[in-house]
């Protein structure tokens, strides 16, 4: 992959190769960041859904980034591997199968590479997001986590920032969606203009990527 730079400062803070130290920070950052906007998930959830979106993803986010500090896998695909299958045990509902999937798959997809550059981590990320639209039987603009996480793969050529960007905007423009898959599904035109939970907690990791990739690159600040 070609050299993705910051266009604000001239530097390129987000794509050189990361270890498995920065995989676990990451994952400390997600939940780090599913922490603080947990009760907007819940509250987002509880108009097209169970009203436990934020409470399943606070605890099966803390637990998997628990683990992986504790075990310390020694690759980032086996970081991503742990982190999944300790999300497929300890989250309720298709939150536990979905986000298991996207982080199993792409630690599979990353193999043993004891680091990985941001082309790498793309095609991974891509593997990881087709297992889980094979999962939910789901594609873009059904109004699940698919609309932010297709769009933040479409944009990482751009850099980190640019799939956060692309990921946030995605989990908005889920508003004037109507629902065709999963619980919301089942409220019809009543899910057109709410925001997908699904898709909010998703754009969470690609922020939480990129503030973790400044960090390490000394850049600061926000996406």
């Amino acid at each position: 992959m070609g050299e993705q730079r910051d266009v604000r400062d001239g530097r390129e803070p987000t794509g050189a190769p990361r270890d498995a130290a920065f995989f676990r920070r990451w994952l400390t950052a997600v939940a780090e960041a599913v922490e603080e906007e947990a009760d907007r998930l819940t509250e987002l959830d509880s108009a097209i859904g169970d009203a436990d979106h934020g409470t399943n993803m606070r605890r099966g986010m803390t637990a998997a980034a628990s683990a992986v500090e504790e075990e310390r896998p020694p690759t980032p695909g086996a970081v991503l591997v742990l982190a999944g299958r300790t999300l497929v045990s300890t989250v309720g509902g298709a939150s536990g199968p979905l986000y298991g999937t996207l982080l199993r798959r792409t630690g599979k997809a990353l193999d043993d590479a004891p680091s990985v550059d941001l082309g790498e981590l793309a095609g991974a990320l891509r593997t990881g997001v087709d297992a889980v639209a094979r999962l939910g039987g789901a594609t873009a603009g059904d109004k699940t986590m698919l609309d932010a996480l297709l769009p933040a793969l479409d944009a990482l050529d751009d850099g980190l920032d640019a799939a956060a960007r692309a990921a946030e905007k995605g989990a908005g423009d889920t508003i004037p969606m109507r629902a065709r898959k999963g619980r919301a599904s089942y409220l019809g035109e009543r899910s057109i203009g709410h925001q997908d939970p699904g898709a909010t907690s998703s754009a969470l990791l690609f922020t939480a990527l990129a503030r973790t990739a400044r960090a390490a690159d000394g850049a600061g600040g926000a996406p």
